[in-house]
């Protein structure tokens, strides 16, 4: 293999009905700092149906070209049909470096692609730099997150990384930035599918992502019961924010796990985190210590929350979040 061949940062641009993931903007952002130290080009491959349209938005936030593979068999996501897309792809162009999303969708076509180009995979990363002798150097937690790991991709090519969403920022957008579309036509197998679509349904839970959210009024262990959580509902009610727990709720199955913040869960930047009775281990802090603006309350002033936290509140929060609610629903009135 001569790594001199593959060039180019590229990113798996997920979309889902015609709609870019933020994820894919994210990832987006950071590649255009990854090309900018390897002299390199954002590169975004854009799989769908009937989706060419939204390369100009890809564009707007940093992409320096886009392949487009618009095909009837990528309408929806299933695992064959892309990864032979994207497969095709990248054998065409030899990309250096190729970044996916950490979703379900990421998640399941990363490795099938890591392993039929025989080349590593590096998952959950939060880090993502160039080194001197210009190889990506991918940091993801290790041990259940209690320490840091640099993992180099060095004899193979691409090198191949997904990230959570939430964990990049998007650059600003730059409207009528524009770029190179390069048109793909996937040749797909059909005879190796063993999978159809039957039925599309899609659950609407009202509810906003909390990744996406602004404000997030988030219970751990010392909220303790369901009505613990009721109170946070209504305290997040008055801020119109969503409510989040950490993994000791979900475990209890008082929250469902796509509420959970941290390692395990979900990584959060929202411009104002309420961290209440959330003692704040580790993997719990990972997942939201780049929120704008932290509140935490708990009854234990040495809670290791306190040392992330731009303002502590010390106390039993089964008290101190009704007080709390009932200031603020005067202070909205006025």
């Amino acid at each position: 293999m001569n790594k001199n061949d593959y060039k180019n940062v590229y990113v798996f641009a997920e979309q889902r009905n015609g709609i870019l993931q933020s994820v894919a903007l994210e990832l987006i952002g950071k590649a255009s700092d990854l090309a900018r130290d390897l002299g390199e080009k954002v590169v975004a491959i854009l799989a769908g149906s009937g989706i060419s349209s939204l390369a100009d938005e890809l564009f707007e936030y940093g992409a320096d070209e886009v392949i487009v593979a618009d095909h009837p068999e990528l309408k929806d996501y299933l695992t064959e049909q892309y990864a032979q897309t994207v497969y095709q792809i990248i054998t065409a162009f030899r990309p250096n470096v190729i970044l996916f999303g950490a979703t379900t969708i990421g998640r399941d076509l990363a490795p099938r692609l890591s392993a039929r180009l025989g080349t590593g995979l590096t998952a959950d990363c939060t880090k993502l730099e160039i080194s001197e002798d210009k190889q990506l150097m991918m940091t993801r937690p290790a041990f259940g997150g209690n320490l840091m790991a640099t993992i180099l991709c060095t004899e193979h090519r691409p090198q191949m990384s997904t990230v959570r969403p939430g964990v990049m920022q998007k650059k600003d957008r730059i409207p009528g930035r524009k770029g190179s579309v390069i048109n793909f036509e996937p040749k797909i197998d059909m005879s190796k599918v063993k999978v159809r679509l039957i039925e599309n349904v899609v659950q609407d839970k009202g509810k906003v992502d909390i990744s996406e959210a602004k404000i997030l009024v988030s219970g751990g262990r010392g909220v303790g019961c369901r009505e613990g959580f009721d109170r946070l509902g209504e305290l997040a009610s008055v801020l119109e924010a969503e409510v989040s727990s950490s993994r000791a709720m979900v475990d209890a199955g008082i929250m469902p796990h796509d509420r959970q913040v941290g390692q395990t869960g979900k990584t959060v930047r929202p411009d104002l985190y309420i961290a209440v009775g959330i003692s704040g281990a580790i993997q719990h802090l990972a997942g939201m210590e780049e929120s704008g603006y932290i509140i935490a309350v708990n009854k234990d002033k040495f809670a290791p929350i306190f040392n992330v936290a731009d303002l502590g509140i010390v106390g039993d929060c089964n008290k101190i979040i009704p007080l709390l609610t009932e200031r603020l629903k005067k202070e909205i009135v006025k």
